[in-house]
């Protein structure tokens, strides 16, 4: 049996409060914490929580996410 795991999709940047629609550019860590596009570039790409990467978020289109 397989467990999935739905990743956080959080609303706002955690640094700048900016809110981050879906669609839009996000960054997030191993831990999922969640950068708009030019606060990860004020981190040089490293979270300022857990110093792990800052990575591209994938986006999810809302008619076709899974429920699980």
């Amino acid at each position: 049996m397989q467990r999935y795991t739905m990743l956080d999709m959080k609303p706002r940047c955690e640094r700048c409060g900016v809110h981050l629609i879906d669609e839009e550019l996000a960054f997030i860590c191993s831990y999922e914490c969640t950068f708009c596009e030019n606060c990860t570039r004020w981190f040089q790409n490293r979270c300022p929580n857990c110093t792990g990467e800052l990575v591209r978020r994938p986006k999810r289109d809302a008619e076709t996410a899974v429920t699980i």
